[in-house]
């Protein structure tokens, strides 16, 4: 069955096995050649901030007010938004963490940051992806209209583009 939010879903979808791979990277942390690891952490990063955070950012912009509207609470998804704070922040962390891969190893205590973030991102986004498909995508399922949909998601894009354009 075919639902109105079905782009939305495909897209989680689609951004799912890169958010495995955040967790794919930490487990691997110690466990494999510091060269392996700077490419995981590289792609793990590009994914995050050219990808990741522009779907954010037109969640933000499009999506949230939106379900704020239909619920008669524009405060509804005030969790949802500081999630998407806390995977900034975690991505900047990582962002500095990963400017530490430079050399030849890793040393414990930055084994442990790398972990703990890789580790928090993806837990953070997996239950954020959650409680979007559990939660939100239902009832916009049950009270938007196609047309509003369709504005929703044409919103959701121009945002999204827009964010990846600004990514340096």
């Amino acid at each position: 069955m075919t639902t109105l939010t079905q782009p939305l879903r495909d897209e989680h979808k689609d951004l799912l096995p890169h958010i495995e791979l955040l967790r794919t990277a930490a487990d691997a942390i110690g466990d494999v050649p510091i060269v392996s690891l700077r490419r995981s952490v590289e792609d793990a990063y590009a994914f995050l901030t050219q990808h990741l955070l522009p779907h954010a950012q037109a969640e933000e912009r499009a999506l949230y007010p939106v379900v704020g509207r239909l619920m008669g609470a524009p405060e509804a998804t005030a969790t949802m938004s500081r999630d998407h704070v806390e995977i900034g922040r975690l991505t900047e962390e990582l962002g500095s963490l990963r400017s530490r891969l430079g050399g030849t190893s890793l040393d414990a205590s930055e084994e442990r940051a790398l972990r703990r973030v890789l580790y928090g991102l993806f837990t953070l986004v997996s239950v954020h992806f959650a409680k979007e498909e559990e939660v939100y995508l239902p009832i916009l399922d049950a009270r938007l209209t196609a047309d509003e949909a369709a504005r929703m998601f044409a919103a959701m894009e121009r945002a999204a583009q827009e964010a990846r354009s600004q990514v340096g």
